[in-house]
């Protein structure tokens, strides 16, 4: 196998396997991602080595576009994954695993809360994005750093928000969530880094271009919102960095964004 931090290949019979995993908390995050993982830049930046193949497993909770996104790629598969749910977590990774092998690069994009004032919000909406945002990012981490903390390497993506780093008074019940997930994420970092994972968390200070965005701001121009192609790229660059340079935090957000 080649060495340095490109190398998350996984050996399986006489060929070579490299494993994405991404989990989206919604079909369509999957579906524009996951293209994007199997995209000229991301092989490009992963890949110099022709031997390699590379597979890539798609999680969501409704399987429905993600298995036609599998279907329109070489080498994906689609599975269903409630990250809320640590048997669900747990089902999905044991099929993965049979399946694939064990995965050696995972993008943790699942991220979800309700957005309202401390009087609007309930306990419940507290504890779904708990659950979604940091139960789960904790319970998938239980699933893949075994396998990559044996093979000495392994790449473990968070996908974060504005709110990782600050609450404001529409995400008292989002906030937390996303607070403690930053905080899991260099926790695990700090640990698992000198082993040979690259843990790293994007935050992404904007407005995700989907369907449903845009219907929600149909004024907005196309430069307001950040392109999920180019969020899968950045990803990408993570990955693809020499352990030199580690990266653990990077902000994301259109050229145009206030902060």
């Amino acid at each position: 196998m080649p060495g340095g931090p490109r190398s998350f290949g996984l050996k399986q019979s006489t060929e070579q396997r490299w494993f994405e995993g991404v989990t989206s908390p919604d079909d369509e995050q999957t579906r524009v991602r996951g293209r994007r993982y199997r995209s000229r830049k991301w092989r490009s930046a992963r890949a110099p080595v022709r031997s390699r193949r590379l597979c890539v497993a798609l999680l969501a909770r409704r399987e429905e576009l993600s298995k036609q996104l599998a279907g329109e790629l070489t080498e994906a598969r689609a599975f269903a994954c409630d990250v809320g749910d640590p048997a669900s977590v747990e089902r999905a990774f044991t099929a993965i695993r049979e399946q694939l092998g064990a995965p050696q690069v995972v993008v943790y994009n699942a991220g979800s809360g309700v957005f309202g004032g401390f009087d609007k919000v309930t306990a419940k909406d507290f504890e779904d994005a708990w659950r979604v945002n940091t139960l789960g990012a904790f319970v998938v981490a239980k699933q893949v750093v075994p396998a990559m903390e044996q093979a000495g390497k392994g790449a473990l993506i968070f996908i974060g928000a504005t709110a990782s780093r600050r609450g404001t008074a529409r995400t008292v019940a989002f906030a937390p969530a996303k607070a403690a997930q930053r905080s899991f994420a260099e926790a695990l970092a700090r640990q698992y880094g000198p082993k040979g994972i690259h843990v790293a968390l994007i935050v992404i200070d904007g407005v995700i271009d989907l369907e449903r965005t845009r219907k929600m701001m149909p004024d907005k121009p196309d430069e307001f919102f950040v392109k999920p192609d180019d969020v899968a790229g950045t990803a990408a660059m993570l990955v693809a960095q020499p352990r030199s340079t580690w990266t653990f935090e990077l902000e994301a957000r259109p050229f145009g964004e206030t902060w």
